[in-house]
């Protein structure tokens, strides 16, 4: 009888496990179903502006007249609310304890752990299960409503954040790898590639940023971290290059300030490379 017993408790335990389980999954499913693309911005390694291509992709489709989400999913390096003047932006809960996310712009909603913290400087000191939580958390319980995109910024690396996104969203889903052109961030995003591969995440296509350098006096280029490498990993994987954005020194000021520089139309190269590259996403995924 004691044996019995003590065998029958973990088995329900385990049954209760498994049935909220799926019906987090089902909550989760109503929310995905109703965006219609879901694209997971990630790089190899840290430093390559990773965060300026999400935000810069969120707002130029917003700003095409797209419904667009943006989920910042970097639980330890948020910075989707400073390059947006967030900072100081709080979520509120509707009747049904959901988060309504914090509206940028008429067509831009966005989340990230950020806005939940109480200082910008809080450190956020959390091990995997409770990482895995707090995006289960955004992807469910976030009123997202309709969206033709919903863009997630992912953390550097192959980590808890990304393996919880690519494991939690039902396909379709797909990445999109940012990286610079020097060998060191092209060998780390080569890593990304694999993970996508052994995850069954489908690539939509590659990004080289800080590509060349224009001088603001002569507009003479400069390959400070070479040209090429993205390019060239992208032949070497098959698979699509989205392009090439150069460092501008007024992308650095627009993302300091919280205004990204894709939200008015400024004559510069940078901004023409990343119009060039939205196009192709939107073709890609809207032919």
């Amino acid at each position: 009888m004691k044996g019995s017993g003590s065998g029958t408790k973990p088995l329900n335990m385990a049954n209760q496990g498994n049935s909220q389980e799926q019906k987090d999954q089902a909550e989760m499913k109503l929310v995905m179903d109703q965006i219609k693309h879901k694209l997971v911005v990630m790089s190899g390694k840290g430093g390559v502006g990773k965060s300026t291509v999400a935000v810069n992709l969120a707002v130029s489709l917003a700003k095409s007249g797209k419904k667009v989400g943006l989920l910042d999913v970097d639980i330890h390096g948020p910075s989707v609310p400073k390059m947006l003047a967030l900072e100081d932006a709080r979520p509120i809960s509707n009747k049904d304890k959901k988060l309504i996310p914090i509206r940028y712009s008429e067509n831009l909603s966005v989340m990230s752990i950020g806005f939940l913290m109480e200082k910008t400087n809080e450190a956020v000191i959390w091990r995997g299960p409770l990482k895995n939580g707090v995006i289960k958390q955004f992807l469910k319980d976030v009123v997202w409503g309709e969206l033709d995109y919903l863009i997630i910024d992912s953390p550097p690396g192959t980590g808890d954040e990304a393996l919880s996104v690519a494991q939690l969203i039902e396909n379709p889903k797909q990445a999109v790898l940012v990286t610079t052109p020097q060998d060191v961030a092209l060998l780390d995003v080569s890593k990304s590639i694999t993970f996508c591969n052994k995850l069954n995440l489908s690539i939509l296509g590659i990004i080289e940023n800080m590509s060349g350098f224009y001088c603001p006096h002569c507009n003479k280029k400069i390959d400070v971290f070479k040209q090429g490498g993205g390019k060239s990993l992208s032949k070497e994987f098959n698979i699509e290059f989205l392009g090439d954005i150069p460092l501008q020194i007024e992308v650095v000021e627009r993302g300091d300030s919280g205004k990204p520089f894709t939200e008015d139309s400024l004559e510069h190269n940078a901004t023409k490379a990343f119009e060039s590259i939205v196009e192709k996403v939107v073709n890609v995924l809207d032919k």
